[in-house]
């Protein structure tokens, strides 16, 4: 299958809207063309643009940075390199200021297709900040890891809003990164004029497995495609005291606690009947993170139909299981996350509080079934007067 991104047909000529324009780059390592050519090389090297600035998000330009871990700026290929994810929160949000003078926004950074993942929270924010200077941005567009069919997630309660979900929107979206620029753009509170060049020979229906493209790691613990696709439902792990397999091989495709006994709790999840996936009972002792240097017993997620398989119900479940099989050991995140203190981890990920006290009442499967299966209205009409694909 031929699939070109965004960045491809740049590459290849397709250069009107940056042609002698003065640029700022927000990109990372992932950002490579299908001949594994940087973006950054692109535009220096193979189009006439003046890249004067070069923006990273979190995990820094070489996807170096742990989780919640400042990522350093610098400079590359001569070019003043700013760091949007720093100490402190006013770090996630680009000063105006600093596209004085400039032309051009470019955005190229491979997303996940799930709201917790920061790529989108840091795209919007330089939006904002390219609309408050008065230029305008172009996306250069790559697919849904996760294709660009299927929905799933409540929406987020503006409440719950942060860097790990800004806008009222389901976990797993189902859009492009581009999609959802326009989808801000138009639809939400950022102002910013927004091109999209969008990849060629991508279809809604084909997830990265299909498509036969090399995957590169967008984040240190996004390795393979087999993460990507858990990490919709896998991420809730973060707002409990179970590791979720960071500081091992296989982060997100494994979750595990000291206090946990693994069988049972594989037991107790392949009792549901959830669709597509399997658990393995397994030990792994993280190097880093929670439980660091300590044996943890638990699962590993075993997806064998993509399609069928619903990762944000799944990792619901997961929780459901976890309180029961750890009883009172088991605990939400209390430490502040993401910069925020004031909400619990696992509310901020759920976009509410529904979950959480849902899994704390002992509520069954099905009722955390009905909350992954909400859908609105009035999201699906915006959302569809947005899509770039067919």
């Amino acid at each position: 299958m031929s699939v070109l991104y965004g960045l491809d047909l740049l590459a290849a000529g397709e250069q009107e809207q940056v042609a002698g324009k003065r640029v700022a780059l927000l990109s990372h390592a992932a950002a490579v063309t299908r001949g594994l050519v940087h973006a950054v090389d692109v535009l220096i090297d193979a189009t006439s643009a003046e890249l004067e600035l070069l923006l990273t998000p979190e995990h820094g330009l070489f996807g170096t940075a742990q989780d919640m871990i400042a990522a350093e700026g610098g400079s590359y290929r001569g070019v003043d390199v700013l760091s949007l994810y720093g100490e402190d929160e006013s770090s996630l949000r680009l000063d105006p200021a600093r596209l004085a003078g400039l032309d051009l926004l470019v955005i190229d950074l491979v997303d996940i297709g799930a709201r917790y993942y920061t790529y989108a929270a840091s795209m919007a924010h330089a939006l904002r900040a390219a609309g408050q200077a008065g230029i305008p941005a172009l996306v250069l567009d790559r697919p849904n890891p996760l294709g660009g069919a299927l929905i799933e997630g409540n929406l987020l309660e503006p409440e719950y809003s942060s860097f790990v979900g800004l806008f009222p929107m389901p976990v797993r979206h189902a859009m492009t990164l581009g999609e959802l620029a326009l989808f801000m753009t138009r639809h939400l509170s950022v102002r910013c004029r927004v091109e999209v060049l969008r990849c060629e020979g991508w279809q809604r229906a084909l997830s990265f497995d299909r498509l036969g493209l090399p995957w590169i790691a967008p984040s240190p613990n996004m390795p393979t495609f087999a993460t990507a696709l858990v990490y919709p439902g896998a991420c809730l792990i973060e707002g409990t005291n179970l590791s979720e397999g960071r500081g091992t091989t296989m982060p997100f495709l494994q979750v595990g606690a000291p206090f946990l006994s693994a069988q049972p709790l594989a037991d107790l999840l392949n009792d549901q009947g959830l669709p597509g996936v399997r658990f393995r009972p397994i030990a792994f002792k993280p190097m880093f993170g929670k439980h660091a240097g300590c044996e943890c017993e638990g699962v590993f997620w075993h997806v064998f139909d993509p399609a069928a398989f619903r990762p944000y119900f799944t990792g619901l479940v997961v929780l459901w299981a976890a309180r029961r099989i750890g009883g009172a050991e088991f605990c939400w995140r209390t430490e502040p996350y993401e910069f925020v203190a004031d909400r619990l981890a696992i509310d901020l990920l759920c976009g509410t509080d529904r979950a959480r006290r849902l899994i704390d009442s002992g509520a069954a499967p099905a009722e955390l079934s009905a909350l992954a299966e909400e859908r609105d209205p009035d999201f699906l009409a915006a959302r569809g007067q947005v899509l770039l694909y067919k």
